[in-house]
């Protein structure tokens, strides 16, 4: 554990309570990607299945169990209690065109060949694109909520920081995962366009807006 990893966490604990408190709260979850929040569902129990057979730490231990119950109460809340609000109109991402490939591609480039192994190789491919239904929505609806834009950039800025604590793991001890490296980067990459709105246009108070 170091600041990097741990800012990178509680960033992305930030983005899990900020939606679920965004839909709680308004009662609806307009502007929310149903696709993205399927996506990330699937990162997270393929990633974490390991829950059942190893123990590193209760911190550990706490913040998977977080993720995935968070994961699935964000399911709930969309596609259950809320889904009249829900706008499937502009979720239309094909999310196969995601699946399909990350499947393939953790079966071919991954550490080890065991179940375990590939279903994580398999969450980090699938992660670095998860978001794409997500920014495909905002892009074709043309703006983004506040709080919806709040949520995107402390999602994306938990990636960012788990880079910063990769190289730092480099650094120090030696250690590095070329796979959820070159993954974190290009969900990194993803999410450029929107931090330059975000920092230019959300934080003076302007609503985003980005090109249909």
């Amino acid at each position: 554990m170091n600041i990097f990893r741990l800012a990178g966490d509680l960033s992305h604990l930030l983005a899990v309570i900020i939606l679920l408190l965004k839909i709680w709260k308004t009662r609806s979850c307009a502007g929310i990607s149903g696709k993205s929040q399927i996506l990330f569902a699937i990162t997270y129990i393929a990633r974490y299945l390991d829950l059942v057979t190893t123990f590193v730490s209760l911190y550990n231990t706490v913040m998977k169990m977080i993720f995935i119950s968070a994961s699935l109460a964000t399911l709930y809340l969309m596609y259950v209690k809320f889904r009249a609000t829900y706008d499937s109109n502009h979720d239309s991402f094909r999310i196969e065109f995601l699946l399909i490939p990350c499947a393939l591609l953790a079966l071919v480039i991954n550490h080890e060949f065991t179940v375990l192994e590939v279903m994580w190789t398999f969450s980090i491919y699938l992660e670095s694109v998860a978001i794409l239904p997500q920014l495909f929505m905002v892009s074709k609806t043309g703006e983004a909520e506040s709080i919806t834009s709040h949520y995107l950039f402390a999602l994306g800025s938990y990636r960012a920081l788990y880079i910063l604590n990769w190289i730092y793991r480099y650094a120090v001890e030696g250690h590095h995962d070329f796979i959820a490296i070159v993954a974190g980067i290009v969900q990194t990459i993803l999410y450029c366009d929107f931090f330059y709105l975000y920092i230019t246009k959300v934080l003076k108070g302007k609503k985003l807006q980005l090109p249909a």
